[in-house]
């Protein structure tokens, strides 16, 4: 199984998938660049008149809500119904999930297109399943990633999706399986964003196999062993945001196996 995802991330590179990001500003930047590094071709478009083209153009589309409003949020639901028609896989990252209601509102709206993974922290996977039992903090959790296993197996069950849990330990589930993957480092945190790179890449991944589990577990596995190593090299997070994207273009295959963290 790792030299499979290692497969993973050899095909991202030679097939080169075009990744459709209706994603927040704050971390637009950022996002290209790691899917640049990784082989992708990123594509940043939430024109409604241009959607439902770009989508058909698309290897997968990646839909995040970070920073929403209200034509943003009319072009995501308008490229979730297009992806589910067209059958390409798409990726739900639902920030800030239950912070307002307006987010949520938004979230119920695009959950009926059946998104392929979807890929959060702890409190919005929480959020995101009306386990209201658990407040969202801003963008940031506030529950422990297995609080939440519960949680994604609703997810999973009730819109036939694969879940992502994030965190100090990254849990993927399914109707079949549960994986944990035990990489990245704690400076992670401090550089805006890194989560929403990670939800980008399961696109890019997506994008090149219809073995979607295995896709995300690739995607996130690549993330997290390219921050342990780039915080080898960094001196804080500004250094962490450069050293990052060099190791996602430069990782070998002895350095992913030889760092890979994957329980099954």
């Amino acid at each position: 199984m790792d030299k499979n995802l290692w497969k993973q991330v050899q095909l991202v590179k030679q097939q080169s998938p075009l990744v459709h990001n209706i994603t927040n500003y704050v971390v637009m930047n950022n996002t290209a660049n790691a899917l640049l590094a990784v082989g992708a071709s990123p594509i940043m478009a939430h024109a409604k008149s241009e959607i439902h083209e770009m989508v058909s153009i698309a290897h997968s589309v990646v839909i995040n809500i970070g920073t929403l409003d209200e034509y943003w949020a009319e072009s995501m639901i308008i490229a979730a119904k297009a992806a589910h028609s067209l059958k390409k896989p798409w990726i739900l990252d639902p920030v800030g999930a239950g912070a307002t209601g307006f987010r949520d509102e938004i979230l119920h709206q695009l959950l009926p297109y059946r998104p392929t993974v979807i890929r959060g922290n702890a409190s919005e996977i929480i959020a995101l399943a009306k386990a209201n039992t658990i407040v969202t903090k801003g963008v940031d959790s506030t529950a422990k990633s297995d609080e939440a296993i519960n949680a994604a197996q609703y997810l999973v069950n009730q819109h036939d999706t694969i879940v992502c849990i994030s965190g100090a330990t990254d849990i993927i589930t399914d109707r079949q399986q549960t994986s944990f993957i035990r990489n990245g480092h704690h400076l992670m945190t401090k550089v805006t964003g890194l989560g929403c790179s990670a939800t980008a890449l399961i696109g890019a991944f997506s994008g090149v196999t219809e073995k979607y589990f295995e896709a995300t577990a690739a995607a996130m596995a690549l993330m997290g062993i390219a921050g342990e190593l780039a915080v080898l090299e960094s001196k804080g997070p500004g250094s962490l945001q450069v050293n990052l994207l060099d190791k996602l273009y430069t990782i070998t295959e002895e350095e992913f196996l030889s760092h890979l963290k994957y329980e099954r």
